[in-house]
């Protein structure tokens, strides 16, 4: 019997198929995954849209901000790690070196109230992208230096945090009670769609990567809980300048 696909890692970096090399970017990117807080800061004056890259299903616009004399690239890179490492790998053909992702997550425990912060250390590879840029595992970490600064940033700020174990996975459809029960087992707060595939290739490219993740929905129970009576819009925005904050200390 031939080896699982997933399991056929190849290291060689040559692609048949290769980012294109548009422009130069600067080397500090920020990938918001929340086009609510990208419009009101584009209102606001805060993003200048410099490029964007069109795709069959939705054209991914790259922003950049100014803060502190600093020049920051912010693009939300889609949904679903095959769109979104699609999107950093672009960037990193442009020059993106240091990157700090701000996005939602699930949670396995309802003790982690909506908009708490969870600082991924470390994910749980249960989707397919990261096995083209990483040997088969179960897990993949994240640098500890970087998860170290994500959390001094936030520390600095007095923001309620928690370290942990993030799942990653492609079939937000197939979190059956089981699934869950294996997960929280296994020690995961978190349940999301990009994390193990961002690492992973953010090894493979030797390019610094960091999470900040906000609890959403809880899929702890025996039924779903959406939890959207609070949209935390004015937390989400202030995450964003602490991203930015996080992203130039790496």
């Amino acid at each position: 019997m031939e080896a699982i696909p997933l399991l056929e890692f190849d290291q060689d970096k040559e692609a048949i198929i290769r980012p294109e090399k548009r422009k130069r970017l600067p080397k500090f990117c920020v990938l918001l995954m929340y086009n609510s807080v990208i419009n009101k800061l584009t209102l606001d004056g805060h993003l200048e849209k410099i490029d964007e890259y069109p795709t069959p299903f939705v054209t991914i616009n790259v922003y950049q901000v100014a803060y502190e004399g600093n020049s920051i690239v912010v693009v939300h890179p889609g949904i679903g790690a095959p769109l979104v490492v699609g999107t950093f790998e672009l960037l990193i053909a442009q020059g993106c070196t240091k990157f700090v992702a701000f996005g939602a997550a699930g949670v396995l425990s309802s003790e982690l109230q909506k908009g708490n912060v969870i600082i991924p250390s470390i994910a749980l590879r249960d989707e397919g992208t990261s096995y083209h840029y990483c040997p088969p595992s179960r897990t993949i970490e994240i640098n500890p230096t970087v998860v170290k600064k994500l959390e001094a940033v936030l520390l600095k700020h007095d923001i309620n945090y928690t370290i942990g174990k993030t799942w990653t996975t492609d079939a937000f459809f197939r979190e059956t009670r089981t699934i869950i029960a294996n997960r929280k087992r296994e020690g995961c707060l978190t349940v999301e769609m990009e994390c193990s595939a961002l690492i992973a290739a953010a090894k493979f490219h030797s390019v610094s990567f960091g999470q900040y993740l906000a609890a959403s929905d809880d899929v702890s129970g025996n039924n779903w809980n959406p939890r959207n009576i609070d949209d935390r819009f004015v937390f989400r925005e202030r995450l964003f300048w602490l991203s930015i904050e996080a992203c130039l200390e790496l």
